[in-house]
């Protein structure tokens, strides 16, 4: 009897397979003399739409909602129905006697098995695979410590109320809005809720009024001193500050006291996936959706680090014995570093980071024992297994430890203060890149209480108080964090579908509203765009996952919650202008014309959601150059076919003009490439032409 292992993806299977010793081949699994390893394409099974409950529903309608099936079913993905069926195929043979889940280890990777098999009805026995590295020796180990699958149904039921929850609000209130305002307003359980975050830093920014302040800086002796009272440096009377400033004008300043402190700064915990994202952001600019999409590549195909999707930054105790092979690993790139950290047999100094009770599903991001192979890895990939390895290092080295220095003169009744920092030891500091090359000295070293000075010189300059910034992605990360919003495998996609949606753009590398954001956040009901109610949603789909709380009372609750959001929508007598309506009518219908952004350039599509019509605002530019300007030219498809014109210079060149030839192999390879992502038509000739004009 053999055993069926279901990966999520096929180059998790290969591995799997490799390991496992299947060396037969087949389309759609490997087989071996124990296993037969076969693999999801992500989700291959999805909740029903609407319309498959009933027809009625491909119309959207405000009169049909909400729309709240008394049970939600499921149904095959047609796009991935071929590898359903060849794993339906592989479930009926007789010598499979046991399924082992090794999808990934997380509450989405369980609800991927888990409707495949409840979709296949299967009975059989169920195993799970759970480990946090895709090295050899992980998964060897994980297999000789197979889980039994009743272990994770609370995850199961966690995952479903999920699903059904963003199913339920999501498309009920998308549908609501939408139909009411007559144009495409995208709501969802976590979406909502971060744009009300960005819109309520940008009321901030929008209400703030600047203040001018003062502030006094004095020269005393060998220092430069600021004027302080009560720990505040700034004063809003500009006549206080001058009448400060002439007070002490050639006055005796006497040290009154010299306070030293010292202090330690212990290791920083490794990465969990939202702090890994947010200080990709802050360093390299990565937003969120790049840094998971590189994370996962060190993971599954470099098989460098562990589990990405992870909330916590503590490791087990168990792994103690494993820290030298991870050094080992890594040395390759680190030798420096590693050589005196081996001698100590590898032993980690910040021991608080082994708490088995903050582990969850999985520890803290950290490198694997894999043999590290800087030159197979790009730039971002380096840059962030960087991060990554450093972090880790630090955790073998002592504390940061150093030395404040506070002065506090007194003139005429004045505080003046001046303060040093002196470095004791570096510690951590020497493996995360801020050593400190120069340390500045002002001369507090060699004062003494009591000294007197004659102050030299004195200025009062003017400032102003500024508004807060706008949000980079590594802010907006923080505040989901800190309010429960989505989870660490969600948060990036949220933030890209906030984009995709056009209710807030980028600009900078910080994160703004548009107008038809800021006018949805209007329309949407109160307590969705709350992020406490979708904070305690998250804590109780956490609570069923621990088996803690009851998903049939959270789904319940959904549904009460759907109605009403619905109802409120149905009786709203607010108003909405789509914020990009041009007065431009549609050829087809006679509606007005919308102007989209899209990666391609500026399109006009029409306003009634009935209406397919769109085309081309801008021109859009080919990587041909202007044979006089070396310009890009735009690029034309007129009667006489395709041409590129430079209007700079006026001039217009054929297709033809230049040698450009496509063999019969590219020609497939581009139709292919983009029949997937926009109906061109059906003959091979238009999806060919549409094709070459995508690539120039």
């Amino acid at each position: 009897m053999k055993s069926l292992v279901l990966a999520e993806k096929p180059s998790v299977a290969r591995e799997l397979a490799r390991v496992l010793g299947c060396t037969q081949k087949h389309k759609n699994y490997m087989e071996g003399s124990q296993y037969i390893v076969t693999w999801a394409l992500g989700h291959l099974i999805e909740l029903k739409m609407p319309e498959h409950y009933d027809t009625k529903y491909k119309t959207w309608n405000l009169e049909d909602l909400p729309i709240i099936p008394e049970k939600m079913g499921l149904k095959v993905m047609k796009q991935t129905s071929q590898q359903f069926h060849a794993i339906e195929g592989l479930a009926k043979r007789k010598d499979i006697n046991e399924c082992i889940i090794a999808t990934d280890a997380g509450r989405e990777g369980e609800l991927v098995a888990r409707w495949i098999l409840e979709k296949l009805h299967w009975k059989k026995p169920l195993k799970r695979l759970w480990i946090s590295s895709q090295t050899d020796k992980a998964i060897k180990d994980g297999f000789k410590q197979l889980k039994p699958g009743k272990q994770f149904e609370d995850l199961y039921h966690s995952a479903v109320c999920r699903a059904e929850a963003d199913w339920l609000i999501g498309l009920n209130v998308t549908r609501a809005l939408t139909t009411k305002y007559k144009d495409p307003l995208s709501a969802g359980r976590v979406q909502t809720p971060t744009l009300a975050i960005v819109l309520e830093r940008e009321q901030q920014i929008q209400t703030f009024v600047p203040k001018e302040y003062w502030t006094i800086r004095a020269e005393i002796g060998p220092l430069v001193t600021e004027w302080e009272r009560n720990n505040e440096k700034r004063i809003f009377d500009k006549i206080v500050a001058e009448n400060i400033q002439k007070k002490i004008t050639a006055k005796k300043a006497v040290l009154e006291k010299i306070d030293r402190k010292k202090k330690s700064e212990p290791q920083p915990l490794p990465y969990d996936l939202t702090e890994l994202q947010r200080d990709a952001n802050k360093r390299f600019g990565f937003s969120a959706k790049k840094t998971s999409t590189v994370l996962q590549r060190l993971y599954e195909q470099y098989k460098l680090v562990t589990y990405p999707r992870t909330d916590s930054r503590y490791l087990t105790s168990d792994m103690i014995s494993t820290m030298a092979d991870r050094l080992q690993g890594m040395s390759p790139g680190y030798m420096d570093e590693i050589r005196p950290l081996l001698g100590n047999r590898g032993k980690v100094l910040a021991n608080r980071v082994f708490n088995n009770e903050k582990v969850t599903d999985h520890h803290a991001i950290i490198p694997t024992e894999q043999l590290l192979k800087l030159s197979v890895l790009d730039a971002d990939e380096r840059k962030l297994y960087d991060l990554i390895a450093r972090r880790f290092l630090a955790l073998f080295l002592p504390a940061y430890e150093y030395e404040t220095i506070q002065a506090i003169f007194k003139v005429d009744g004045e505080n003046f203060t001046a303060k040093e920092t002196n470095v004791i030891d570096l510690g951590f500091k020497k493996v995360l890149g801020k050593e400190e090359t120069e340390q500045v000295t002002t001369g507090l070293q060699k004062l003494a209480q009591g000294q007197s000075f004659t102050i030299k010189n004195s200025t009062v300059n003017q400032k102003w108080t500024e508004a807060p910034h706008r949000y980079s992605e590594a802010d907006i990360l923080g505040q989901m964090e800190k309010f429960g919003l989505g989870t660490p495998a969600t948060r990036a996609e949220i933030i890209e579908r906030l984009v995709e949606t056009e209710v807030v753009e980028r600009e900078n590398s910080r994160l703004s509203p548009t107008k038809k954001g800021k006018q949805l956040i209007d329309l949407v009901n109160d307590e969705l765009k709350s992020p406490e109610l979708t904070a305690k949603w998250e804590h109780e789909l956490e609570q069923i996952s621990k088996g803690k709380a009851d998903p049939k009372a959270f789904s319940q609750k959904i549904r009460r919650q759907t109605e009403q959001f619905v109802s409120e929508i149905k009786i709203s007598d607010k108003s909405y202008r789509a914020h990009n309506l041009t007065g431009s009518k549609c050829p087809d219908c006679d509606s007005f014309l919308k102007e989209r952004n899209t990666k391609d350039g500026k399109i006009l599509v029409c306003s009634s959601p009935e209406c397919k019509y769109h085309k081309r605002k801008d021109p859009k530019l080919s990587n041909r150059r202007c044979p006089q300007c070396h310009k890009k030219m735009e690029l034309h498809d007129g009667k006489a076919g395709v041409y590129f014109q430079c209007r700079r210079c006026n001039v217009v060149e054929k297709a033809e003009d230049r040698k450009s030839t496509v063999n019969k192999k590219e020609a497939q390879k581009l139709v292919a490439q983009y029949k997937q992502k926009e109906d061109f038509g059906t003959s091979l000739g238009d999806l060919l032409k549409q094709a070459l004009n995508k690539q120039d």
